[in-house]
């Protein structure tokens, strides 16, 4: 597969299906690890609880068929998906809010897994500041726009309370990041050419409430 056919699946790569190639890299990663040579479509679903129709139809995003009778190649599929995602290559990224979650995120050597190399994180507690957090140090929020500049880091990942989230996603607007992960409640608003993923804990909190909620509900209704 090469590049320009990435390019054009990428255009067209729906969110949903973008969401579940993660699942199968991780199910694939396992089977390779197991060192299985071939996988069907219909053994992942059965894994994954995810059609085997649907499967077929996300890889083919990938110009990525199975062989009859055989399936898919587990290896290559897995190299494959790994570079398609971007978890083959190091991205470099800001950390800013050097809290309990941050830290946390600090700490996680699951990211470097899949790309994500946190080489430096910010906050504007003097406690903190000028400390480190394993091998990534913690400066000031002031010093950003100057460690940017000379690292051409284009990824921050903001984990600040709700409501500095905006002054913060302002000032790394300013200092020339492209990509923002908001672990913030807060949906914080940037020009078009600023990519921003949102990733809040507390509403997938509040669907797993909801959802045992009915489950209850539901339990209690038959029961009766």
């Amino acid at each position: 597969m090469n590049d320009s056919e990435r390019h054009i699946n990428r255009a067209m790569l729906p969110e949903p299906t973008l969401r579940r190639l993660p699942w199968y890299l991780a199910y694939l990663k396992m089977l390779d690890l197991k060192h299985q040579e071939h996988v069907s479509s219909t053994q992942i679903a059965k894994s994954l609880n995810v059609d085997a129709s649907q499967i077929a139809k996300d890889l083919s995003f990938l110009n990525i068929k199975g062989k009859t009778r055989i399936g898919y190649e587990v290896h290559p599929l897995t190299r494959a998906l790994t570079e398609f995602l971007g978890f083959k290559h190091r991205h470099n990224a800001f950390l800013i809010g050097a809290g309990s979650l941050g830290s946390a995120l600090m700490r996680d050597l699951g990211l470097m897994q899949f790309g994500l190399n946190i080489v430096a994180a910010f906050d504007i507690d003097p406690h903190i500041i000028g400390s480190a957090v394993g091998d990534i140090p913690i400066y000031d929020l002031a010093q950003l726009a100057q460690q940017q500049h000379s690292s051409g880091v284009s990824i921050a990942i903001v984990a600040v309370p709700p409501e500095s989230a905006q002054d913060v996603a302002n000032t790394l607007v300013a200092s020339n990041i492209k990509a923002i992960w908001n672990f913030t409640p807060f949906r914080i608003k940037v020009p078009r050419h600023v990519v921003v993923q949102n990733t809040s804990i507390y509403s997938d909190l509040a669907l797993m409430y909801n959802n045992m909620e009915v489950n209850v509900n539901n339990k209690n209704n038959i029961a009766k």
